[in-house]
Order: C-alpha cells, then sequence, then structure tokens
C-alpha cells in the first residue's frame, strides 16, 4: 500500500527522521507509520552529527540518582525532578536496546562498556561509539532497522504545517514535494522536527535546523515553553565553515584545556573550570573574545598524539582546517547548538493539542531546564519514544471528519531574509543578551515576519521570550539582569494566526 493510500484510521505520521523520529516510529510498529523526512533518510540530521555520546549511569560507581542530580544542577532550577529521575533510570535499558538492535558501543579489553566524562558530569558515564562518532552509529542502527520494518513507510517531504478537524483536534500534516503543497491525513501526528540553531550566523546544526515544527505547532495552538533557553556549545572550531564543526566535549573530559593566544587559561577562577557547565564555558570563552583574545582548545601532547584513535571524527576536521592537534592548539568559540525550550508536552510527549506529539529536541519535557547536560539529548529522545508510542495506542480513534485546510502555495525560501534573520539572532539573541539588543532584535524580525519569512517568525517567539525574561539563568544571561529571580517556567500560548502574532499570551507556569 502506498504512503498516499493508508487509512487516516489507523495511520501514525511522524515528522523527522533523527534519533527521536525513528526511535518512535520503531516504538510505534507495528501500527502504520509514515515517516517524513526532509532530506533521503539517514542525512540531513543533527544527531548524524552528534559527537559525545549518550549519558546512562552503567559504571559501578554510578547510580539514576546521581545521574539525575547532575541533570537538575545544570538545568539552573528549572528541571523537573521526577522527570530527570524516570529519564536517568530509563539509561542503560535504552542503552541495552540499542545494542539489541545491532548499536556497536565502543568497550574495554574486557568487554565492558567505554564511559567517558563529560563538562559537569560527576561520573564517566558517557557511553560512546567510534570514539566520537556516536550519533552517526545510532543513526545509521535505528536506520537499517527502520527501512527492514514493515510497517513504517519513508516518505520525503517538507512540512509545511498541520491539519485540524473542526474541534481543533490535529489530523494530519500539510507537506511540500517539489514544488507543490498535498495534504496527509492522520489519526495522530509525532513531531520530531529538531531545533532552531541555524536561526544563527555561528551554529553547529545543519542548515534545516530552523524551528519548522516548532512554528507549526504554534500556529495549531499549541502551548510552547522556555523558547528563550538557547544552549551555545562553547567548542565550535573556528575555521570558517558554515555550519561549524565540533569539537566534542569529551575533549576536556579527557584533558583539553582552554588557553588564549597567550596561553593563560581562559577559565582560570571560574568555579568547575574547563568541565563548568555549558552555559558557564561558553560565556567565559564570549568575554574572552570580547576583550578581544583569540581562545583555543589546547589537545597538544599525548592527547592530541591519539586523536585519530580516541576522536577520529575531530582529527578528520582539524586535518580539513589545516590543524594538527598534536601540535597546534584548535581555535574555538561558542555557536548555537541546542534549544532546551519546545512544545510543551506532557509525561508521555503529549502537547496541549489533542492528536498532536513531540520528541527530541522540538519538545520541551522537563527533563533540561534552563541548561542541557551534555550527552542527555540522545537519551530523552530514546525515553520518550516509547512513551510517546504508548500513548498513541491508548488514545481513542477520533470520531469528527477531517477539516481539509486550504492548500497553501509554496514559494521558494528567501536566501536574504534568512541571512537577515541569522544576523539578527547572532547579534540580539546570542550568548549575552541585554534589553537593547532584544528590543531591536523583536522589532527587525518582526518586520520580516510580516514579509512572510518563517524563520523570522520563529526568531520573533524566541527573542520575544528572552526579552520577557528578566533575569539571567542558566543559557539564557542578561548583563542588563545578572542575577536569578524565583525560578519559573515562562509558558507561552500562541494565537491560532500569522506568525507575527504568535506570542499573544504569557503565562508563568
Amino acid at each position: 500500500m502506498s504512503v498516499l493510500a493508508r487509512s487516516p484510521a489507523d495511520r501514525v505520521i511522524v515528522v523527522g527522521a533523527g534519533v527521536a523520529g525513528l526511535a518512535t516510529a520503531l516504538r510505534l510498529a507495528p501500527r502504520p507509520v509514515t515517516l517524513i523526512t526532509a532530506a533521503p533518510l539517514g542525512a540531513g540530521t543533527a544527531t548524524g552529527w552528534a559527537q559525545g555520546g549518550i549519558a546512562a549511569a552503567m559504571g559501578a560507581d554510578d547510580a539514576p540518582a546521581l545521574h539525575a542530580a547532575d541533570t537538575r544542577a545544570a538545568g539552573a532550577g528549572l528541571t523537573e525532578p521526577d522527570v530527570a529521575l524516570r529519564v536517568a533510570e530509563a539509561g542503560p535499558g535504552l542503552i541495552d536496546w540499542l545494542v539489541a538492535l545491532g548499536t556497536g558501543f565502543d568497550r574495554e579489553a574486557d568487554g565492558a562498556l567505554a564511559l567517558g566524562l563529560e563538562a559537569a558530569h560527576s561520573r564517566r558515564r558517557i557511553v560512546r561509539a567510534r570514539g566520537d562518532s556516536t550519533g552517526r552509529t545510532v543513526l545509521d542502527a535505528l536506520v537499517r532497522v527502520v527501512q527492514a520494518t514493515p510497517s513504517i513507510e519513508i516518505l520525503v517531504a517538507g512540512l509545511h504545517g498541520l491539519m485540524q478537524d473542526a474541534e481543533g483536534r490535529v489530523r494530519g500534516v500539510v507537506c511540500e514535494r517539489d514544488g507543490a503543497a498535498f495534504r496527509l491525513p492522520a489519526r495522530a501526528v509525532v513531531l520530531a522536527t529538531g531545533g532552531v540553531g541555524a536561526l544563527y550566523a555561528s551554529t553547529t546544526n545543519p542548515r534545516g535546523a530552523l524551528g519548522r515544527g516548532l512554528l507549526a505547532a504554534a500556529r495549531a495552538g499549541a502551548a510552547l515553553r522556555d523558547l528563550e533557553f538557547v544552549q551555545f556549545h562553547p567548542t565550535a572550531i573556528a575555521a570558517g565553515r558554515d555550519p561549524m564543526p565540533l569539537a566534542t566535549e569529551a575533549l576536556r573530559g579527557e584533558g583539553a584545556r582552554l588557553i588564549d593566544e597567550f596561553g593563560d587559561p581562559v577559565m582560570a577562577g571560574i568555579e568547575g573550570g574547563d568541565l563548568a557547565p555549558r552555559d558557564v564555558v561558553a560565556r567565559g570563552i564570549f568575554q574572552a573574545l570580547s576583550r578581544g583574545r583569540t581562545v583555543y582548545l589546547d589537545t597538544r601532547g599525548s592527547l592530541g598524539a591519539r586523536m585519530l584513535q580516541r576522536f577520529p571524527t575531530v582529527a578528520a576536521l582539524c586535518a580539513e582546517a589545516g590543524i594538527d592537534p598534536a601540535v597546534q592548539p584548535i581555535p574555538v568559540r561558542p555557536a548555537a547548538h541546542y534549544h532546551m525550550g519546545g512544545i510543551f508536552v506532557d509525561e508521555a510527549g503529549r502537547s496541549t493539542v489533542p492528536g498532536l506529539w513531540a520528541c527530541g529536541e522540538v519538545a520541551s519535557t522537563g527533563l533540561h531546564g534552563a541548561n542541557r547536560l551534555a550527552s542527555n539529548s540522545l537519551l530523552e529522545a530514546l525515553a520518550f519514544a516509547p512513551r510517546i508510542a504508548e500513548s498513541i495506542g491508548d488514545a481513542p480513534t477520533p470520531a469528527s471528519a477531517d477539516h481539509p485546510v486550504r492548500l497553501p502555495e509554496i514559494r521558494s525560501p528567501d536566501a536574504a531574509a534568512l541571512g537577515k534573520v541569522r544576523g539578527i539572532m547572532e547579534r540580539g539573541v546570542g550568548v549575552v543578551r541585554d534589553d537593547a539588543g532584544l528590543t531591536q532584535a523583536v522589532a527587525e524580525l518582526a518586520d520580516l515576519a510580516a514579509q512572510g519569512s518563517d524563520a523570522a517568525a520563529t526568531g520573533l517567539m524566541i527573542a520575544r521570550a528572552a526579552l520577557d525574561r528578566r533575569e539571567s539563568r542558566g543559557a539564557h544571561w542578561r548583563s542588563d539582569y545578572p542575577d536569578p529571580r524565583p525560578a519559573r517556567h515562562a509558558v507561552v500560548t500562541p494565537a491560532m494566526a500569522d506568525a507575527p502574532r504568535a506570542l499573544q499570551e504569557l503565562t508563568d507556569a
């Protein structure tokens, strides 16, 4: 049976083919699933670029409670303790599930999993594959199994919006392929569309990471949460590439140090030093750059000498940039990397709109809070996928009829407008923010959104949320409000209307 011929009463649509989408599709089997991917399966997803690994309490000296405590500490008061504990408890079983699917994780000589250390983790708990190619290895394994699963059909198309019935329930998607729009009805939709990093001029994300799923959910009336929290990876390789190559955090866990051009330590005097949480390290590097310094990740010596074996991906990236990490420090700078905010979901991944679920980076589950702990992202997606599948299976089949939406005219993306958006976000909604920069960003993005730029509409939601949060917390740092206020989530209820009106009601939750 073809994708378009499947019965809407049976079909579940999963949008996105990174770890979140693939794991959800597999957990839904044998229920019929249409997996929509913007690029051929295995390409165009941030999962394949994930270097560090998957955090899981697998060591004899570790426990889920310790993992959850580290997650809460990094989350700066906004991580929900019950979510952190449930996800941490699921970690070892999820690693076993991946192994059963054929994922080849690195192991010690005795056969035990090789466990790495990353910033803000109190134990060595980073399960890795092929050194620093964990994301690619996990993605390849999931793709192989998905391709062999008869209940999953693949559709290469772009997401344009969500279909809703007269009661507002999501009943499918509007997609675009070869310049034409078409409807695809379904009983449930899972958005697993990733993050927003490509809205910034400096990013480690694929070019397609523009928050399309986030905007589609907003236009359908779904509540969004904590949009202002964008994590900037501190050590993107500053070698003139777009997107920027990533120097994994695990390098600092293995002894690499951050220095300036004089060899002085960048993180001297800062609690945690080179292994402080990502937001702290990113600000330390940003402030050094603002003072006119150049920042390097120093792997010279024994670490650099074994880079090709332990960190082959970084070694290859350095070679492409003409850098020998055994004798030369690696120039680095912060870059937009991960969005902690997203579609507000419950413990089963349900959004506030019936018929719509979200998994992975596009979702706000309560795990990451204001600052994601390293290597918790793949874990979160894997942990929520079975919950989402169970929730969809328990949901009753909608009785109301489909309410077909008018098919839009598909326009070619405006490269000039996107370039403007990326510059605005970089200047005004970056590592360090203030009222003047955010106010200007909101005004400029609102103008571009009114002209029809979806990228501007998504950036506008983030900028407005950042302007409204008058404190510094985790990855959101306001130079004009450097102190934290009582911890609160910011829940946004968008209007079911055009993007310039997408941020209509702000409530504290």
